[in-house]
């Protein structure tokens, strides 16, 4: 696999201050600065998995490689598009444990996908006085005022995932770039086990949000274009492991035949591993596979325990090292840190023989 990316590299390339590039190189996405020598050193820190279990470690200086303790007693409000999606309930996990340990306070909200509680949210937020605001939006553009309200309250507001105008940062990924990654394993995938006959593969996207719609299209077009034998099924929406599970557990009673799924996130992944697992009992056919994002514990799990997952595009490093450098953000902006409002993440294929790598 291409790269090694370790917790403790990337948070104190945030704290270096990450400067945004373009959209990358093809399918890689943006790349963060390289870190000091000190840095590197520090890179056996890393992140900690135990039994499918990841967190950032810790020092008693904080996040290791990072400067801890430099902005304390701030307020945080965090709204989220749904908690039950994997990754950003364990993203929200790690920065209110951050937070705890600098002394300051995070408040996380769902908004259930529901645009007009989000604005409710973040007006609350206003009237509650924070210092920050993070936002995972549902619509960018309806909440493009009340984020202006909040800036114009000296409240510092952050994007995570949509470039926003009334931000003071925006947390992004090249989505379409992400979603050829996927595609382009999992068709290297297909064309190593099946050759140009291809097979049958199912796609569980999220076209309802423009972001992971940019992803679906990535992974078709890949597919389309390096794997012209494969046949796509079936293209259903999956956001969390309960609607991945009830698709795929569906799909497969029309398609048994089904070898590969390609994944806009990590939820959908997980439930297409347990309704694998449900189908085939204890045998795990060695040439199905399934292709996502968000190295999440479910994720990781699976690959260790060769189930059906075998690469994870992760952005970033796993979902606490995400949360790690989301919360690091904020932090360096409150302390006066200068950085582009866009910031572009890192794109990494993840599968057994760089797995270790990413959660030692």
């Amino acid at each position: 696999m291409r790269k090694k990316l370790a917790a403790c590299v990337v948070a104190t390339a945030m704290v270096l201050g990450l400067a945004a590039c373009g959209s990358g190189d093809g399918a890689k996405g943006t790349e963060a600065p390289e870190a000091t020598e000190a840095a590197k050193e520090d890179d056996a820190a890393g992140t900690t998995t135990e039994a499918g279990e990841s967190q950032a470690k810790e020092t008693e200086a904080g996040v290791s490689g990072t400067v801890r303790g430099t902005t304390t007693n701030l307020k945080i409000g965090f709204s989220v598009q749904t908690l039950s999606n994997q990754v950003w309930a364990q993203e929200a996990a790690q920065i209110e444990k951050d937070a705890e340990a600098d002394g300051n306070e995070v408040t996380v909200v769902d908004c259930n996908e529901n645009a007009n509680t989000q604005i409710s949210q973040i007006e609350n937020f206003i009237s509650s006085g924070v210092d920050a605001i993070i936002v995972n939006p549902v619509d960018p553009e309806a909440i493009e005022e009340v984020c202006k309200e909040a800036r114009e309250a000296g409240i510092m507001v952050m994007s995570w995932d949509e470039e926003m105008v009334n931000s003071d940062i925006n947390w992004l990924i090249n989505n379409y770039d992400l979603g050829c990654e996927i595609g382009t394993e999992a068709a290297d995938w297909i064309n190593e086990h099946f050759g140009d006959e291809g097979c049958e593969v199912v796609v569980l996207g999220y076209p309802q949000t423009p972001i992971l719609k940019q992803r679906e299209d990535g992974i078709v077009d890949k597919l389309g274009e390096l794997a012209p034998g494969a046949a796509i099924v079936a293209n259903q929406p999956a956001i969390d492991t309960t609607e991945g599970l009830n698709a795929m557990e569906t799909i497969l009673q029309s398609h048994p035949d089904v070898k590969v799924v390609c994944c806009i996130g990590g939820g959908g992944a997980a439930g297409a591993n347990e309704a694998f697992k449900g189908f085939y009992g204890s045998d795990y056919p060695a040439e199905i596979g399934i292709f996502s994002t968000d190295l999440t514990d479910e994720t990781i799990a699976s690959m260790q325990n060769n189930e059906f997952n075998k690469v994870c595009v992760a952005i970033t490093g796993n979902s606490y090292v995400c949360g790690t450098v989301a919360y690091q953000l904020i932090i360096d902006k409150e302390s006066g840190k200068e950085m582009e409002q866009n910031i572009y993440r890192e794109l990494i294929p993840v599968n057994a023989d760089n797995l270790s790598e990413m959660t030692e």
